[in-house]
């Protein structure tokens, strides 16, 4: 039987794909402080030119950080906006530059942690989140351990084959969220397993919970998954610094997990993720709707007024 070719109408939809693409693995030739210049403005042309997305970030940032008067909350989204620009060719340079450029510009603190939840046997759920350094932290900690990772996989084909290709790079597997058999698998080979449950992804399986004192639909199935291995979960936090260097640190074990009351499990891990961002705000993914979900419906708060 032979294998299917992709029709002309939908090799066409994927050409705006295969361009920039394309134009990002040339782009990964430049030196690493052009890329990140280069980042800054790709940032903040789409602070001008994304309203939607930029609506979603002005709201969210609204919701969490009430303390900060208007124009601190506009700088914020402003410096969301660029540090979401930068992340897109760090996503590039860790897929494809070479290792020597980043070697010397990572530290990692908190290995204690890690080596006391690897000696117990039983796999480690490592907590992570979309931070705009999400690709380049897992290369980074690649450099002193190896790690699976679980993941969503991208509607847009071309993409989905272009991001499994540049993580397997540093990630041991990729794991799509569902295959929850591997998953436990590869915990009871003592693996650590990345994991990032800090999206909305509606009310099936979810449970409302604080996420910078915001109701947030929170998955359970981290305490489910937990449960199913008995396995010890533990933060990892990652931001670039102002010397444009990389810090993650790896939190305390988490205990005691689960509770045993989901509402309070996805309170425990909100309040590990809404910690690890706060070391520096403008470098999480706030374009993304987080709280999506909402009792009055879907998009609630994003609806412009």
């Amino acid at each position: 039987m032979t294998e299917k070719k992709p029709s002309l109408s939908s090799s066409l939809a994927l050409l705006p794909t295969r361009l920039w693409v394309g134009l990002l693995r040339l782009l990964v030739r430049l030196p690493y402080s052009t890329q990140l210049i280069l980042g800054k403005w790709v940032g903040l042309g789409l602070y001008f030119l994304a309203r939607d997305r930029r609506n979603v970030t002005e709201v969210n940032v609204r919701l969490c950080f009430p303390e900060l008067n208007s124009e601190q909350q506009k700088q914020y989204v402003r410096d969301i906006f660029i540090n979401n620009g930068i992340g897109i060719f760090e996503a590039a340079m860790s897929w494809w530059a070479p290792d020597a450029w980043f070697k010397d510009r990572v530290t990692l603190t908190g290995t204690e942690h890690l080596e006391e939840a690897l000696a117990e046997g039983k796999g480690v759920i490592l907590l992570g989140a979309h931070f705009s350094t999400l690709d380049i932290g897992g290369l980074l900690f690649s450099y002193y351990y190896p790690v699976d990772a679980m993941y969503r996989k991208n509607n847009n084909p071309l993409l989905e084959d272009v991001i499994t290709q540049g993580r397997l790079r540093f990630f041991k597997s990729a794991i799509e969220r569902s295959d929850i058999r591997t998953v436990i698998r590869n915990l009871r080979k003592n693996h650590i397993i990345w994991y990032a449950p800090d999206q909305d992804f509606g009310l099936h399986q979810s449970v409302f919970a604080p996420f910078f004192g915001v109701p947030a639909a929170t998955i359970t199935a981290t305490s489910r998954m937990v449960k199913l291995n008995g396995s010890p979960i533990l933060m990892l936090a990652q931001h670039r610094t102002p010397d444009n260097r990389y810090e993650l640190e790896i939190f305390p074990i988490l205990r005691p997990f689960p509770t045993g009351d989901d509402v309070q499990d996805a309170t425990l891990i909100n309040a590990e993720i809404e910690k690890a961002i706060r070391k520096d705000p403008t470098q999480y993914m706030w374009v993304h709707r987080r709280f999506k979900s909402h009792p009055k419906g879907k998009n609630y708060l994003y609806k412009k007024s």
